[in-house]
């Protein structure tokens, strides 16, 4: 798929997944409104409740109060002579009860044209209740007067979200794991894109390197049938070599391609022991220092290393160091400048690798040890290789026990330092 199109397709795909979280939040927020209407609905039908008992017990007591030889001794002046406290207080706790709204409120009954508070249990939000929203007159028991009942809920909009809480959370849990499953989707398509991407360039470098040598061979085989070649005994040993060596090389190639798929799938059986690390590291230097010296450079250590001692699987070692030093000679545009240094501290062995070559961009130092991944600078994608020899050194590392770090900067050359549990003893016995 076109890049273009991959991203429209993940364009549509995010307004898409927008739209959903904002209708779901608009539907959220409509329902709370719905159930605060509700709850405001179920207040004023418990506060008219407590209104119309109160108005039957008053009905009652003043038909008994006619019934007496002198009906008008008792005028009611005040609304306590109306409405007892007690009683007002047990059926508001029990409205309240039965409408389910909870029971954090305060209310009272107070005159509104002198602000007069005649009964209630307010105590911290007097001034709410003055303005409350949640207010009955009360003209059908006590004329006299601008007398209301007044009611105020401080935990109103927490009662509404407990009430709607199940709900609330279920939402956002279904919300969150859509929004957390289309992040996993783009994210395992964008890194399966990638690794396809990287892939692709390693068939193509496999490709490449395989048809070189293929190739040589295939032309000096065709010299070596000519009866020229054949008649000229030198000749014929030089076009053998040939194949010989491209042969080495095919090998090699398949072989390292070989051990990454081994460790992969964990299948590599490393032959450890005890054995002196100096000696491989003069191996090594020795080698490379050709294709050093070549182009002007030296490859040197930094201190004399004697005696240092490591429990590993010296061929995968000697592998490990082989591919930093070759990615020093080869990531290196100027005479090759290699420092190598062998250090013990705190029962770790450490081999750093230091170079002059065209170093590392920080963004990339934390991909650059990824299977099948090239670091591009420059030109140096011209660079012959199959993108695994640091996915190698990282994993053999590893395999140890160890650990490999890299500090490097653009055109100032790089540092590998490899890490390696010592052995119990450093000399051998």
């Amino acid at each position: 798929m076109k890049k273009r199109y991959f991203n429209i397709i993940i364009l549509l795909a995010f307004m898409a997944l927008s739209g959903v979280v904002v209708m779901q939040v608009y539907w959220v927020r409509n329902a709370v409104l719905l159930k605060e209407e509700q709850y405001d609905n179920s207040v004023r039908i418990a506060m008219k409740s407590v209104l119309n008992r109160l108005l039957e017990v008053h009905t009652d007591s003043a038909l008994r109060q006619l019934t007496l030889p002198d009906p008008c001794v008792m005028q009611k002046t005040e609304v306590s002579d109306v409405i007892s406290e007690p009683m007002l207080d047990s059926l508001v706790r029990a409205e309240m009860r039965c409408m389910r709204v909870g029971d954090a409120y305060e209310y009272m009954i107070y005159n509104r044209s002198n602000q007069r508070v005649v009964m209630g249990n307010a105590s911290q939000f007097t001034d709410e209740l003055f303005i409350s929203e949640h207010q009955q007159s009360i003209e059908a028991l006590f004329s006299p007067g601008d007398y209301y009942f007044s009611m105020y809920f401080p935990q109103k909009t927490r009662q509404v979200f407990l009430q709607l809480s199940l709900w609330m959370a279920l939402s956002a849990i279904f919300l969150f794991a859509v929004i957390l499953g289309f992040w996993y989707t783009v994210y395992t398509v964008i890194r399966q894109k990638k690794l396809s991407e990287i892939k692709t360039d390693f068939i193509n470098n496999m490709t490449h390197e395989f048809k070189t040598p293929m190739a040589t061979i295939g032309l000096a085989s065709e010299m070596l049938l000519k009866p020229a070649v054949l008649s000229n005994h030198d000749k014929a040993q030089t076009y053998a070599r040939v194949i010989r060596q491209e042969n080495e090389r095919l090998q090699h190639q398949v072989e390292q391609i070989l051990q990454i798929a081994m460790l992969d799938r964990q299948e590599v059986t490393l032959q450890m022991r005890r054995f002196d690390l100096c000696p491989l590291i003069y191996e090594l230097i020795e080698a490379f220092n050709l294709r050093a010296e070549e182009r002007g450079g030296r490859i040197s250590l930094t201190k004399d290393c004697e005696s240092v001692f490591v429990y590993g699987d010296r061929l995968h070692l000697g592998q490990l160091f082989s591919n930093l030093l070759d990615n020093a000679l080869k990531y290196n545009k100027n005479k090759p400048i290699i420092a190598l240094m062998v250090n013990i501290e705190n029962q770790l062995v450490e081999v750093s690798v230091k170079d002059n070559g065209v170093g590392i961009a920080n963004e990339k130092k934390k991909v650059i040890f990824k299977n099948f991944y090239r670091v591009h600078t420059g030109d140096v994608h011209d660079v012959k290789g199959f993108g695994i020899g640091l996915y190698y050194v990282e994993r053999i590392v590893q395999l140890h026990g160890g650990k490999v770090r890299v500090e490097s900067e653009l055109d100032k050359g790089s540092t590998f330092v490899v890490q390696l549990p010592a052995a119990a003893k450093t000399i051998e016995p």
